[in-house]
């Protein structure tokens, strides 16, 4: 059986860390997007403000099956 995929970009952010991020952008891409396969980070920032960690950001690929 042949799959055709695509691939969206999103950027998503967490006061916590890194991980919760991705967690973030994975719930809120898993709201709109059907048959997600796979998940690549593609960069880590972390916003300052005041001389602290203000949040931490991803940019990330999000790949997911075409429905036929």
């Amino acid at each position: 059986m042949s799959r055709v995929a695509r691939v969206t970009e999103i950027v998503a952010g967490s006061p916590k860390s890194f991980n919760d991020a991705i967690k973030v952008g994975f719930k809120r891409a898993c709201k709109t997007l059907r048959g997600i396969t796979g998940i690549r980070v593609l960069e880590q920032r972390i916003s300052v403000e005041d001389n602290k960690i203000a949040e931490y950001r991803v940019r990330m690929e999000i790949i997911f099956v075409l429905e036929a």
